[in-house]
């Protein structure tokens, strides 16, 4: 006879423990599976050097607020981002107080956030930002400085040997993040099982087929073994990363129609020689390149992985078929449908620069790739530094009236009308915004039980159903008692 639970989550990542997580805290009777094709959870996108761990809340990526050539910088999406990063921050608190996650500094640590730019256009447009934010309570505590005394006091590898009489100019919000999203989802993970939730690690779904009842079949196997299974689920949430738009398709819910994904790469710099970290704490983020993605927004970061500290530059972007790191070369092939195959084409034509960035980045060498970290870092040595490999970006192309096909650059749901089924696609912000994903998922997709659960949500989430932004009092308020409770800056 055919298992039958209430949840099945596909893919161990940071968004299939944060989903788990929260419903096993509102409905702790459901039955929740979670099935991972690995031999282990978060070494996909959640693999700390798979991402740049940022704790992404828009006080240093200018994508997020671009310059507007007819008008005002707008802060909109800036602050909703932020926003959304302080939902996640509030409920990570709550977990730790309710003894679910370990000590904070094994998943998150205070750096603060930075942008640097150069030459008199950036410069001017990084002033406008400043000013325009720093009247935004979420903001508060934004500094600005054109002083190359006073920005080496806050990253001295960016001034050593600056050339002089060169335009830059920096912000920094000290209250900044790094967040290892490895540690945090095997934590996740690790309550769940305590908890009662099976964790089939080395299973890949193969199959989702509807049930006359309205549940769905879900067909796996073990990948050792190749032994098969199935089980029936009430609900079915698809987080496997570049592979959701795979299962979403075997589906075959309407919802996905018109849907592609393209897959981008990565590589970082990693130096962990001790006289260069000591001389940087922080995330310091620039200008995109021409015709670069959002995503490849140059950065020197700060890492804290099992408490060692390290550095990283990048990204340089790859190019595979993979939809995952660890994907099959036909998946970029195997995605196409009658259905996504003209938007696919449209994207493909109406983004040249993209394809001209890609190859740049195919032909550089090593000594090039550092040629880019010393525009950053003046002194940066070759052998100091390593390449190593990231994690693959799924992102999303997708049906447009106007122009037949775009790229998308942030993250989507994609549910079933009757929400027994949901999928995540795309990339950035991704995991900093992991709770509030998760949220809004739940409202769609279980809108009976959602107003029952609202009180427990307010629990793990003070500030559930607020605009912090609109409130100075309550984001001071909140920005303190989550740093408080985290052990970071305020």
């Amino acid at each position: 006879m055919t298992e039958s639970v209430d949840v099945v989550l596909i893919g161990g990542g940071i968004m299939s423990a944060t989903l788990g997580t929260l419903l096993h805290e509102l409905q702790p009777d459901w039955k929740i599976v979670a099935f991972e094709r690995l031999s282990d959870v978060a070494q996909e996108s959640s693999n700390p050097w798979n991402n740049a761990g940022t704790g992404h809340a828009a006080l240093c990526e200018l994508n997020y607020m671009p310059q507007n050539p007819n008008g005002p910088l707008d802060p909109a999406k800036a602050v909703s981002i932020n926003e959304q990063f302080q939902q996640s921050r509030q409920f990570w608190s709550s977990l730790v107080d309710k003894g679910v996650l370990d000590a904070p500094s094994t998943f998150i640590n205070a750096t603060p956030h930075m942008t640097f730019v150069r030459g008199e256009k950036d410069v001017a447009y990084l002033k406008d930002r400043y000013e325009v934010l720093k009247t935004q309570p979420l903001f508060e505590g934004i500094e600005y400085s054109e002083d190359s005394r006073v920005i080496n006091q806050w990253a001295p590898l960016l001034m050593q040997k600056r050339r002089k009489g060169e335009p830059f100019a920096a912000t920094r919000v000290p209250a900044g993040t790094d967040v290892d999203f490895g540690a945090l989802t095997h934590q996740l993970f690790d309550h769940l099982k305590h908890g009662g939730v099976q964790l089939r690690t080395n299973h890949e779904v193969r199959g989702l087929k509807k049930q006359k009842d309205g549940s769905w079949n879900v067909k796996f196997r073990n990948v050792l073994g190749h032994t098969p299974g199935q089980m029936n689920a009430k609900f079915v949430f698809v987080g496997a990363g570049g592979w959701a738009l795979k299962l979403l398709q075997k589906s075959g819910i309407d919802e996905i129609k018109g849907y592609g994904v393209f897959p981008i790469g990565g590589q970082f710099l990693k130096t962990s020689n001790p006289a260069v970290v000591s001389q940087h704490k922080a995330k310091v983020y620039s200008q995109a390149s021409v015709g670069a993605p959002p995503m490849s927004v140059p950065h020197l970061d700060t890492r804290v992985v099992d408490g060692e500290a390290s550095l990283l530059f990048g990204p340089f972007a790859t190019f595979s078929p993979k939809f995952l790191k660890h994907g099959s070369m036909l998946d970029i092939v195997s995605q196409v449908r009658t259905h996504n195959l003209w938007p696919m084409l449209r994207v493909a034509f109406a983004n040249p620069d993209l394809i001209t960035y890609l190859l740049g980045e195919l032909t550089k060498t090593h000594r090039k790739k550092v040629d880019s970290l010393r525009v950053f870092m003046p002194t940066a040595k070759d052998e100091d530094w390593e390449l190593i490999q990231a994690g693959q970006r799924a992102q999303v192309m997708k049906k447009d009236a106007k122009k037949g096909g775009v790229l998308q650059f942030g993250t989507e749901v994609v549910s079933a009308s009757d929400g027994s089924i949901a999928g995540l696609l795309g990339a950035s912000p991704g995991a900093s915004t992991a709770v509030p994903i998760m949220l809004g998922l739940l409202e769609k997709c279980f809108p009976e039980q959602y107003a029952g659960w609202e009180p427990t949500l307010r629990e793990l989430i003070p500030t559930y159903g607020q605009k912090l932004n609109d409130d100075a009092a309550a984001a001071d308020a909140s920005m303190t008692a989550t740093a408080a409770a985290l052990n970071i800056a305020r």
